[in-house]
């Protein structure tokens, strides 16, 4: 297992980045996540993304889909792709400390 120091931290990671131990994630890491996938400064629309990603993740064991993000989370499709381009959830999940969407090679 590889450990990547973010915002200060030593952190673990797979292959791809992403923390295989959502207990080190905190929001310094992900506002430095945020900057490295070219999101900007994280806004509280991203942070109401990031919570539901986490309270629904910790709820079910797993990430949740778009579907649910927008029907459970009340966040819209288009929100989400406005606020996550290029791979709303992909990016998400990262900043948000939690594992790759399974549905995503």
């Amino acid at each position: 297992m590889a450990e990547k120091l973010i915002a200060g931290y030593t952190v673990d990671v797979n292959e791809e980045g992403y923390l295989t131990n959502p207990d080190q994630w905190n929001k310094e890491i992900a506002a430095e996540i945020a900057q490295e996938l070219g999101l900007g400064e994280l806004t509280e629309r991203h942070w109401k993304v990031i919570e539901f990603l986490q309270n629904d993740f910790k709820a079910n064991g797993k990430l949740p889909t778009i579907r649910r993000v927008n029907k459970v989370g009340g966040i819209s499709t288009k929100e989400l792709y406005e606020l996550f381009p290029d791979g709303p959830l992909v990016k998400a999940a990262k900043v948000a400390g939690l594992s790759k969407p399974a549905s995503c090679v």
